[in-house]
């Protein structure tokens, strides 16, 4: 916004509770001069930000999972949840700007993210700790197979940003955190055999 304000009334004071008209629809690419097609860029965008809310999401429950830990193995997956919570949260931004990059809208507000996530809903309260593992699993899988697909789809549209995003950070992420999370899940004894 300009001021229209002369130098004798300009002051510090913030212009307070303005608003404005949306002037991008989400869904929607700008033309951006980075030799990519509007459909490969549409598409790019459709899958990148369905992967974005599901991260969102993802991100979400390590840290409400992080907060609920309970039991002998507490220490060491309060710790793990905590580091895969930032790990989710750095790739968040990733996905965001690389939408933001392809001229599109990155979802961000968690009202329209809940409306748009794949991943099922936990339980308000507390799980017992198995039941936490597994539900961060299912997710990661979701997310996987989603980032699979749109990466080859990418690829075969000439879109090597969105391809590379999704290869080497969502699934090489995604599959390392998995094979943490399930490796906490087999049942073996810890003093004997």
């Amino acid at each position: 916004m300009t001021s229209t304000r002369t130098p004798e009334q300009r002051s510090s004071q913030p212009w307070l509770h303005q608003t404005g008209s949306e002037i991008q629809r989400f869904g929607t690419v700008r033309q951006f001069p980075i030799g990519l097609s509007h459909d490969a860029r549409m598409y790019s965008c459709q899958r990148l930000n369905q992967v974005l809310a599901d991260t969102q999401i993802l991100h979400a429950l390590y840290k409400k999972h992080h907060w609920l830990m309970r039991g002998h193995t507490f220490y060491q997956l309060h710790l793990l949840m905590d580091k895969h919570a930032g790990e989710q949260a750095g790739m968040v931004d990733s996905l965001a700007e690389r939408v933001q990059t392809l001229g599109g809208v990155a979802v961000g507000d968690p009202r329209h993210v809940a409306e748009i996530t794949r991943v099922p809903r936990p339980p308000d309260g507390a799980e017992e700790v198995p039941a936490m593992l597994s539900r961060l699993l299912e997710a990661h899988e979701l997310i996987l197979a989603d980032a699979h697909e749109a990466a080859r789809r990418a690829d075969e549209a000439g879109d090597d940003g969105t391809n590379d995003l999704l290869v080497s950070d969502v699934v090489r992420t995604g599959e390392m955190q998995a094979w943490f999370l399930a490796e906490h899940l087999v049942d073996t004894p810890l003093v004997r055999t």
